[in-house]
C-alpha cells in the first residue's frame, strides 16, 4: 500500500509525465514487494523534482533487486535515470529520474535518516527543528 503526502490546494499544470512516471515506479516497487512505500509531493518546495518516493527493502539484496527493477521499468517506459547512487552496497539506493527521486533503503537506514519527517517539516513550512535529535545532532 502506498501513501502520498500532497498539497491539494495547488497542483501545477503539466505534470502528466511526472504522474505517469510515478505510476511506473509504484508498479515496479509493488512488483518487487517493497515495504512501506511513501510518496511525497515536493513540487512546491523543490526546484528539481515533483515527487520523492521512499521505500524499504528487507535486506541489502532486496534493496538492490528493487533498485534494479526500478531502473529497468523506467527505461522500458521511456524514462532514463540521470543518476543512481549506492546500488553496489544495497544499504540505500538513490535513483534520480528527474521529476521523481526514489530512495530505497534497508529499514535500519530508513529509521536513522527519517526522510519522511524531514520532508514533512519542509513541506509544512516548519523546517526549524531545534529538538537536537536525529542524524544532524549526532555529529
Amino acid at each position: 500500500m502506498t501513501s502520498t503526502v500532497t498539497n491539494p490546494d495547488r497542483r501545477p499544470q503539466g505534470r502528466a509525465e511526472s504522474d505517469r512516471l510515478l505510476g511506473v515506479i509504484q508498479d515496479a516497487l509493488e512488483d518487487r514487494k517493497a515495504k512501506d512505500i511513501q510518496v511525497l509531493d515536493v513540487s512546491e518546495r523543490s526546484g528539481f523534482a515533483d515527487y520523492f518516493v521512499i521505500a524499504t527493502g528487507t535486506s541489502a539484496r532486496h534493496v538492490s533487486a528493487i533498485a534494479q527493477n526500478l531502473q529497468e521499468s523506467a527505461k522500458h517506459a521511456g524514462f532514463q535515470p540521470s543518476g543512481v547512487e549506492g546500488a553496489d552496497a544495497g544499504d540505500w539506493v538513490l535513483l534520480d529520474l528527474g521529476a521523481v527521486v526514489i530512495h530505497v533503503m534497508r529499514a535500519e537506514t530508513r529509521a536513522f535518516y527519517n526522510l519522511e519527517e524531514l520532508w514533512s517539516d519542509i513541506l509544512s513550512g516548519s523546517s526549524d527543528d531545534d529538538s537536537g535529535t536525529g542524524p544532524a545532532a549526532d555529529g
